[in-house]
């Protein structure tokens, strides 16, 4: 999809002739740049509505990629359901289904003054609470990491707080983002492992900006003794 709008403010008319501003996340280098047989939905800022949030959906087709156009003002505990909630549509369908289309963010890449995508097509959202829940307190404590290190034939799964852009936390230790990627790689080979296997706790309070900033840094970090899974926990 060659943009022909858009770079730092989305504006779109509503069918009831009103006009809304939504003001895109920015990203630097985006792996992805082009998207094509698309539809959009929209999550706006609105401070009128009780959540500040409010979803426009009516031109979304089930079997067209879909960009998913966020307010980058939204905190995750805002804009995690809505995105959930289209993402159930879309993985329900019935009928009109199309296996492969894909779901996108829609981003500002700084780096090239125009739009640039974030892949989260197979991305499964979980609110969970780490305070209470027993069996994920178990899972975070801090010398969990060491405890899953059982076996040297498979990627150990390691579990990684995020509390905020700047800081995250690894087993005991909280580092700043810019140090993640040494720091997974140091373990790997303190421990002579194959490799990590990494499951993300995300702060509900951050911002949609800060959200795709952490995740487009932690992308970086993806190899063949780092992987990803598909689920992530808003806390």
């Amino acid at each position: 999809m060659k943009p022909l709008l858009l770079l730092f403010i989305i504006s779109t008319f509503l069918s009831c002739g009103t006009e809304k501003s939504l003001q895109l996340p920015e990203i630097k280098h985006a792996k992805i740049i082009e998207v094509h047989d698309v539809s959009h939905a929209y999550l706006f800022y609105d401070e009128t509505q009780p959540d500040s949030v409010e979803l426009n959906r009516k031109n979304i087709i089930s079997t067209t990629n879909w960009l998913i156009n966020v307010d980058k003002r939204l905190t995750l505990g805002q804009a995690i359901p809505k995105i959930t909630y289209l993402q159930d549509k879309k993985r329900n369908a019935k009928m009109h289904k199309n296996e492969a289309a894909k779901n996108y963010y829609t981003c500002n890449d700084t780096s090239i003054q125009n739009l640039g995508f974030l892949e989260f097509t197979d991305v499964v959202y979980e609110i969970v609470n780490i305070e209470n829940d027993s069996t994920r307190i178990q899972t975070l404590k801090p010398e969990a990491y060491h405890l899953k290190m059982a076996s040297y034939h498979a990627k150990s799964t390691l579990s990684i707080i995020i509390y905020n852009d700047k800081s995250i936390k690894i087993g005991n230790e909280i580092i700043s983002i810019d140090k993640f990627q040494k720091k997974i790689n140091a373990l790997i080979n303190k421990y002579n492992f194959i490799g990590f296997h990494l499951e993300f706790y995300f702060n509900k309070k951050m911002t949609f900006q800060n959200y795709i900033s952490i995740k487009s840094e932690l992308l970086k970090a993806k190899s063949d003794t780092i992987s990803f899974d598909n689920n992530e926990f808003i806390y």
